[in-house]
């Protein structure tokens, strides 16, 4: 079964591409297929794995566009990875004009993700809004995944981020729901990061994953390397954190294959 996953939320900042990057990098480390879509047009995801946007001549834009376009035909491989991309390109950022008059325009993705039975995750990074292109992730995604920053305001819309999902359950994608919200950026030094973790999983008690991503510097420089974190730092406590959320993604998912990344790296 494939299992689509979108990272959604209108602030930016938060460590949304950070966490579908290193995510789907974890996951293929435990042995699962897995597709990352960059549905954003600053195509952070995209460079964030080391490719040049303005070389691009296929990828999300065109499965938008083009209803007929086939994905494998618009998807790169990392070998040593282990993954695949959709990548996103300068062009995405005309894509809610070009598609306004089209009936089916919430639509594309998901159709076009219909071609993806060959991946155990496909990972959708959604832009930091709530326009067509979210809008796209979420209708053809089976869950949300939320990041949220350990600072002041940290709820805040999150709860227009989960009214918009539930109007998306009753117009587009009645089984759409959140698989989880993760806290990112926690600092242990700061009594306010605790303080926030504690408030939100006082809203949400069975939506938080266990996992909590650290305010971590190596994680920070690893985007600028074109790498993420499994290969640029992974003895660093932000690659720490993502390997549990790793483990914990699979495990909630009922796979078989959730021993600890730790030793499947190895061998």
């Amino acid at each position: 079964m494939t299992r689509i996953y979108a990272f959604v939320n209108q602030k930016g900042g938060v460590g949304k591409t950070t966490t579908a990057i290193n995510l789907g990098a974890y996951l293929a480390a435990l042995n699962q297929q897995v597709l990352l879509v960059d549905l954003d047009a600053q195509g952070n995801a995209t460079s964030c794995l080391g490719v040049v946007k303005q070389d691009i001549n296929a990828g999300t834009y065109n499965l938008l566009i083009r209803p007929q376009a086939r994905l494998h035909a618009n998807t790169m491989r990392s070998a040593s990875l282990q993954m695949s991309l959709v990548p996103s390109s300068p062009a995405l950022a005309g894509v809610e004009v070009e598609l306004v008059k089209e009936p089916d325009r919430a639509e594309r993705l998901r159709r076009a993700l219909d071609q993806a039975n060959r991946y155990d995750y496909v990972l959708i990074d959604c832009p930091p809004s709530l326009g067509l292109l979210t809008l796209n992730g979420l209708v053809a995604a089976q869950a949300v995944v939320i990041p949220v920053q350990c600072e002041y305001l940290a709820l805040e819309g999150l709860g227009q981020l989960l009214e918009t999902i539930s109007r998306v359950q009753t117009t587009f994608n009645v089984k759409l729901h959140v698989r989880g919200i993760l806290m990112t950026m926690y600092d242990s030094r700061v009594n306010l990061s605790q303080q926030v973790v504690e408030e939100v999983q006082g809203h949400f008690p069975d939506k938080v994953f266990q996992a909590v991503i650290p305010r971590n510097v190596r994680l920070a420089e690893a985007p600028s390397h074109g790498q993420p974190i499994i290969t640029y730092a992974p003895d660093c406590t932000g690659a720490e954190a993502y390997a549990n959320l790793a483990n914990e993604v699979l495990n909630g998912d009922k796979y078989p294959e959730n021993s600890p990344i730790e030793e499947q790296t190895r061998t």
